[in-house]
């Protein structure tokens, strides 16, 4: 589990890079079906939350195999998401991300959902998977350590979010790094100009009073929701009337659902 001194950097920098969290078998696993899935959903894939040019995205992972459950309750991350977010917090979604080669699709600096930590503190922390090594010319993740701090999003004190900020630094690793981040923290993904292609699942987390991005109890079939286990159904909050009343109006508004 984390070490007093790994909290200690979370605190300070906002987030925490573990390498090898995920070991060889769990790694191509992931890979492995994440592809399939690539070939399996064509045009559509990603179409549950969002697509992009310069990316293929895939998203309602937590639908699609028992890998991707696995993966969302490795204790190490569950203990720093209670440590961001207090004891009750759920999944908010779970998505891939894999940026082409040879793209110039980048991201501005932005905070998770927008979000600007409130009367009871943070409320959305996230979760890199690293399935490609992460290089400085393939894409990998800029972050400005300690903005979790600053209580403002980065379109408040930067004119162009695009831009580099002077404090901003890439996260690199080798492929089966995980890197928990508070999602308060000011991180954006930059250009893959590498010949390959740039892998990276997103586990987000919110706090259990706060909407879900992707509102699971709609999402999931009632097939996969009824082999769930305890842990997952509390997780995906399955059974919480509130989060039925803060998610589903979201999902309606934001028009995340086909």
């Amino acid at each position: 589990m984390l070490s007093s001194e790994q909290f200690a950097n979370l605190d300070r920098d906002g987030f925490l890079v573990l390498p090898g969290l995920l070991d060889a078998a769990r790694l191509k696993a992931l890979q492995d079906r994440i592809e399939e899935l690539f070939v399996e959903e064509g045009t559509d894939a990603g179409a549950e939350f969002k697509q992009e040019a310069g990316a293929r995205r895939l998203a309602n992972c937590v639908d699609k195999g028992a890998v991707f459950e696995d993966a969302v309750v490795i204790p190490e991350l569950l203990e720093a998401k209670a440590h961001i977010l207090g004891p009750r917090f759920k999944l908010s979604s779970l998505n891939v991300r894999s940026t082409n080669p040879e793209s110039e699709a980048e991201q501005p600096l932005h905070v998770d959902m927008n979000a600007i930590a409130d009367a009871d503190g943070y409320w959305v922390a996230n979760t890199i998977f690293m399935l490609d090594d992460f290089r400085p010319d393939n894409g990998a993740t800029r972050i400005v350590p300690g903005s979790h701090r600053w209580g403002q999003r980065p379109q408040e004190q930067m004119a162009d979010p695009f831009a580099p900020h002077p404090q901003q630094i890439l996260v690199t690793g080798k492929a089966g790094t995980v890197v928990i981040c508070n999602a308060h923290t000011w991180h954006g993904g930059t250009a893959n100009r590498s010949s390959t292609q740039r892998r990276a699942m997103h586990a987000f987390y919110c706090r259990a009073d706060k909407p879900q991005q992707q509102y699971q109890k709609q999402l999931l079939r009632p097939e996969t929701q009824a082999r769930l286990s305890p842990q997952m159904r509390a997780l995906l909050a399955l059974d919480d009337p509130l989060n039925d009343e803060l998610s589903a109006n979201v999902q309606v508004r934001s028009g995340f659902l086909k």
